[in-house]
């Protein structure tokens, strides 16, 4: 590279799988390029490439490019046969180096297909990823193996990102004690969600609340949207119905919160009461707060990836393309969010990126 960017300097040292008579482009040539044309709305091989035709003179000032801008057939190429762990290694070093080391920090871990790739033709490509709500970004993400589950795909995400001091927050499939004992032996806490899966557990939390006389409570009202929220949070941390409690490690308080929605057009109302268990003692108000800003995760990262990126109408089905292509999304998602010189929605961030190659260098370099 003619210099150094602070985002390319840590694929420096991913592993280049490509035989040296292959190697006609440089490994951070055809990153660099990914990375800056999906910032600016590309979300194909042919359309990268024909980023990178437009803007070679601009990439140029910062990438070798000794033989100009590599064909869609490269890109694809590159990305089938790239090994994801290692480039998910090198991300996940990059994400620590800018994001901010928060005390209770909300790490949110939840799934996502990806419908229109394929394994082998037939099911869809699922990918479980961890999501910091304070520092509003990406932290890391692992396939689901194909004869797996996300039971199995999450303790590897968790340890390949940095937890130690956060609150981890898990729907019902995470809330494995198994799952809950690596969190604890990793220097965090966590809130899991209880639903069906758990049935044992499921029973014994709603007894506890339909017995137990020591209920902490919280009541928030929502109004917006055409409705009206009513959100009643209960905790309770002196067991008396709780059984197997030393079989979720540090388990030391149970959550239930009920729910009421009012919608005014229409008169209608629906109620729904959910259920968690928590390594915390905090307060019903703060208990709300967490599981509230877990569900950050559908808003602020998959919706975004479905709307603004088209990755569920993503139909990369060759090796590890679909996976490392999830990736470069992920990466250029953290660097529009990172930038705050304008007050815009990433739409309009990506546009303007591909408009103004000053605006662009200001995504890339934080």
């Amino acid at each position: 590279m003619k210099k150094n960017t602070n985002l390319l300097s840590y694929f420096e040292n991913l592993e280049d799988h490509r035989a040296e008579r292959c190697k006609k482009h440089l490994l951070l040539d055809i990153i660099g390029i990914s990375i800056c044309a999906v910032i600016c709305g590309a979300d194909s091989w042919n359309e990268i490439e024909e980023f990178g035709q437009m803007k070679e003179d601009w990439l140029s000032s910062f990438l070798e490019l000794p033989f100009g801008i590599p064909s869609h057939d490269t890109f694809n190429r590159f990305y089938s046969n790239l090994d994801p762990a290692e480039f998910e290694k090198c991300f996940g070093d990059w994400v620590n180096s800018i994001s901010d080391l928060i005390k209770s920090e909300i790490i949110s871990v939840d799934g996502k297909t990806i419908r229109g790739a394929k394994i082998n033709g037939n099911s869809s490509i699922h990918m479980v990823s961890a999501w910091s709500y304070e520092n509003d970004m990406v932290l890391g993400q692992v396939k689901v193996s194909e004869k797996s589950n996300e039971i199995t795909a999450i303790p590897t995400l968790l340890d390949s990102i940095i937890i130690g001091g956060a609150i981890i927050t898990i729907d019902a499939m995470g809330t494995q004690q198994k799952i809950a004992k690596k969190i604890i032996k990793n220097n965090a806490n966590y809130t899991l969600a209880v639903k069906g899966n758990q049935p044992l557990l499921r029973e014994n939390i709603e007894d506890e609340f339909r017995f137990n006389k020591k209920i902490e409570s919280y009541q928030d009202i929502d109004y917006g949207h055409g409705r009206i929220e009513t959100r009643t949070c209960h905790v309770i941390t002196d067991f008396i119905h709780m059984e197997e409690v030393d079989k979720w490690t540090n388990l030391q308080s149970v959550i239930k919160i009920d729910s009421i929605r009012e919608f005014k057009s229409t008169g209608k109302i629906e109620k729904a009461t959910k259920y968690y268990i928590s390594s915390m003692i905090n307060t019903p108000k703060e208990s709300l707060r967490i599981v509230r800003n877990h569900w950050a995760v559908e808003n602020k990262l998959h919706w975004v990836l479905d709307v603004q990126f088209g990755e569920d109408l993503d139909r990369k089905r060759a090796g590890n393309a679909s996976q490392n292509f999830s990736l470069i999304n992920k990466v250029a998602l953290n660097l529009i969010k990172k930038e705050k010189s304008c007050k815009l929605g990433i739409k309009s961030k990506r546009k303007k990126a591909g408009w103004d190659n000053s605006y662009l260098e200001k995504i890339l370099i934080l």
